[in-house]
Order: structure tokens, then C-alpha cells, then sequence
């Protein structure tokens, strides 16, 4: 089951990156003391008491051209959407303003549990003035601070309450893969044309509670995929997907949701910068990951050298992606189409291998004896040993006799020499140096 969404929703200026923040562990967001100044990231993974979900900060999806209140509304519009339960942020030292009641009005018409929170509640004085908030009409307000750290653990502790039930999922023997991209590169028109190329569809299944559907199909070899959801069946009207914001928490749900990710771009337009942080995500997710470059059809003047120039651009922009393979397609006249299930099914079987200790550590050792290890102040870098410890992505453990030793060059060497011994072509590979005990 795909993890809950937590949505942090306020207006502007009542905390929302701090406590953001507070509960992803880490500096994800910008944080000042000035409206509206989110512009980093507003997506990140949380935990508490063994539970995970993933959480959004709603204050970074900015709606351009749009009056204030209209933004705030917006915003709260997409956490309705997205969210499995959401944190309405409000603040002690303002009280409830005209911006909050209109917040509350637009979650009182929705399904999705609401737990509030009133930020900013420093010291203990200020405590008596959070029963103020039961006018707001969501039940016990809870008393928080971001910046201490404060009351965070019950705010938690309710969120998670609110999670929906697990839904038993019936076995699954079918690679899952999405297609990610910002707006018009031709996602929609990719999914149509896949599942209408010699294709024959199983079924249609919910995805998840918030109704996205994911198709499932089979191709011409027999082999069964799942084609996850990421057209946002729930979109209110063109103004989401004309944010840029919006369009990465969409490739984001998708991304969690997949075995392998199809990062789609536009050969028409050329590669943007947004099209690399979209990408960026799924590399951090460890997914296992296909170039597909759409509408090749449209380039014109093309010679035997447009695509191999195509290709180093890509391989330049997206250095950290070197591993994935390319493939060049277009969904109006169903080029190279019939490249792309044997593909994701090759990646995917890349993302699930396993090498044996004996035969990983043969190759680490010839690794060495070709470029031995570094040495730092006189002490020289030893390693032991090496085993694999997971899956999706494939994930070694590298003992050594002191991991400060390992410089990233040389980790990255021992990297290569893995990737070049056994075929790793369209997944990541994760490296853990530790020291043998």
C-alpha cells in the first residue's frame, strides 16, 4: 500500500515550512520570516512510531497571476486533493484571522481528516489562549512550536490516528512503472498509445484513496505490467496543471507508487531545468529509471548524427542518471513504442538482481589489485569485505577497516567496476561503507 499524504496547509506566515521541517527531521524547506517566501522543496518522506508517509508543504505550490486569498484557497484545494489527512496550521500570536475562517470553510466541505494545530506556542503563558481555537470546529486545537520542538509528538501522534485503514492487497505479480514529466511533454498521449499498441488491458484498479486508477495490462511476450496513474484524475481545471509545483507532487505520488519510471521528456521543446529536478526525484527514490524522449517525430532537418547529439546532451544534463538507458519515441506515429515493455522489464529484472558474496568479492578484490586502495596521513584503506544486503535498489555493504578512508572518488571506482561486472544498466546502485567491529 502507498503511504499516507500528510498536507500541512495555513495561510502564509503561520509556520508551515518550520513545522514542515520539524517533522521530516531535516532543513528541507526555505524558512524565513516574510509571507509567502517558500520556494524550495515542499515534498518529503516522515515517520513516526513505525508509521511512514510522505508529507506535502502546500505553501510552496504557488498559483502565478492569482489575487491572495484566491492562492490560499488554491492551495488548500490541492491539499484536499492530495492529502489522506491534513495539518491546518494556524497561529497564537495573530489569533484567528479573516484568512483562516476562510481556510476552515473550504476543509469543512471535505472528507479528509483535519487535525489543528496553533503554531508559535513558545512558552507556557501562552497556553490559555489556544482554547480560543475550538471555534475553528475542528476539536482539540494542539498546542506546537516549530521552532522548539514543541507538542510536535502529539500533533503526531493524532495525525497518525487519522490514517486510513490498510486495504489487503491481493498478490502481485506485475512490474509497476509510470510516466513522469512536466506538462506537455505527452505523457497522456504516451499511456493511450502504449495501451494501444497490440496491447490487451486486464483491468482498471483503484490505486489509492484518492481514486487515481492504475491499469493493468499485458503484452504481446505475456509479460503483465501496471501502468500507474499520474494524469491527476482529480484536477479541478488547468490552472494545476500549469504549476510547476503541482506538476512535481503529481510525478512524486507516481514515483512511490512505481517499480521503474519512465522520466518523460519533450525532444521538441528540449530539455528544462524542471525537467531535471522531476528526474532528480526519482533518482533519490532509488527507482529504477528509462529516458524516454517523446514527439521525435517533430524534429525536423534530422541526419544520421540529430540523435547521437540528442543523446550527449542528455547524458551532460543528467549526469547523475548516466545509468539509465535512452530510448527515442513518439506517440503519434507509435515509433520505437514496441521498445518500451522489453525495456522496463529488463530494468526491472536490473533492479531486483542479486549477486552472490563469493562472486561480488572476486571482482571487488581484482577491483584493488588493478588501482589500489588510497592511504590518508600514512594509514592506508583496507577492505574486508562485501555482501549484498537489498533490493530495489540493489544495495552492498562495503566493509572497511575505517570509512573516513573512503574517499568518493575511489567509492565511485569500486562503483563502476560493480556496474561493468554485473549488468546494472537502468537502476542505481547504493554503496554502505562500514567499519568491520
Amino acid at each position: 500500500m502507498a503511504n499516507p499524504v500528510v498536507a500541512v496547509v495555513g495561510r502564509p506566515n503561520v509556520g508551515k515550512s518550520t513545522i514542515f521541517n520539524r517533522i521530516a527531521g531535516e532543513r528541507i524547506s526555505i524558512v524565513e520570516d516574510t509571507p509567502g517566501v517558500t520556494r524550495d522543496r515542499i515534498y518529503a518522506h516522515g515517520e513516526w512510531l513505525g508509521k511512514d508517509f510522505n508529507l506535502i508543504d502546500t505553501g510552496g505550490i504557488e498559483i502565478s497571476d492569482q489575487p491572495f486569498m484566491t492562492q490560499i484557497k488554491q492551495q488548500a484545494e490541492i491539499a484536499i486533493d492530495e492529502a489522506d489527512v491534513i495539518i491546518f496550521l494556524v497561529d497564537i500570536k495573530t489569533g484567528i484571522t479573516d484568512a483562516d475562517e476562510q481556510v476552515a470553510q473550504i476543509l469543512y466541505r471535505s472528507n479528509t481528516p483535519v487535525v489543528l494545530a496553533v503554531n508559535k506556542v513558545d512558552n507556557p503563558e501562552l497556553r490559555s489562549q489556544v482554547y480560543d481555537f475550538y471555534s475553528l470546529g475542528f476539536g482539540d486545537p494542539y498546542a506546537v512550536s516549530g521552532i522548539h520542538g514543541i507538542g510536535i509528538g502529539d500533533l503526531l501522534d493524532a495525525v497518525i490516528n487519522n490514517f486510513p485503514d490498510e486495504i489487503a492487497q491481493e498478490e502481485d505479480d506485475s512490474i509497476r512503472f509510470s510516466l513522469i514529466g512536466r506538462p506537455n511533454v505527452g505523457k497522456s498521449s504516451l499511456v493511450n498509445a502504449i495501451l494501444g499498441e497490440n496491447r490487451v488491458i486486464v483491468s482498471d484498479i483503484a490505486g489509492t484513496t484518492r481514486d487515481a486508477i492504475d491499469t493493468k495490462f499485458t503484452a504481446a511476450d505475456g509479460a503483465k505490467f501496471t501502468m500507474v496513474d499520474t494524469a491527476g484524475m482529480k484536477k479541478r481545471g488547468k490552472i494545476y496543471e500549469n504549476t510547476e509545483k503541482y506538476a512535481m507532487l503529481r510525478a512524486m505520488r507516481a514515483i512511490d507508487n512505481s517499480d521503474i519510471v519512465l522520466v518523460v521528456l519533450n525532444a521538441d521543446e528540449g530539455i528544462r531545468e524542471q525537467d531535471k529536478r522531476i528526474a532528480g526525484y526519482a533518482h533519490e527514490a532509488g527507482r529504477g529509471v528509462i529516458i524516454v524522449v517523446n514527439k521525435w517525430d517533430l524534429v525536423t532537418n534530422k541526419n544520421t548524427q540529430t540523435l547521437k547529439s540528442f543523446e550527449n546532451i542528455i547524458r551532460q544534463e543528467f549526469q547523475y542518471l548516466s545509468y539509465a538507458p535512452i530510448v527515442f519515441v513518439s506517440a503519434e506515429t507509435k515509433q520505437r513504442l514496441i521498445k518500451l515493455p522489453v525495456l522496463i522489464q529488463q530494468v526491472y529484472d536490473h533492479h531486483t538482481k542479486r549477486v552472490q558474496s563469493a562472486t561480488l568479492n572476486d571482482v571487488l578484490m581484482d577491483a584493488i589489485a588493478a588501482n589500489p586502495t588510497p592511504t590518508q596521513n600514512n594509514k592506508r584503506l583496507r577492505v574486508f569485505y562485501a555482501t549484498q544486503v537489498a533490493i530495489q535498489p540493489p544495495t552492498f555493504i562495503i566493509f572497511v577497516n575505517d570509512p573516513d578512508l573512503m574517499h568518493f572518488s575511489y567509492q565511485r571506482y569500486l562503483e563502476n567496476q560493480i556496474r561493468e561486472s554485473f549488468d546494472f544498466t537502468g537502476t542505481p546502485i547504493h554503496l554502505i561503507i562500514r567499519q568491520r567491529k
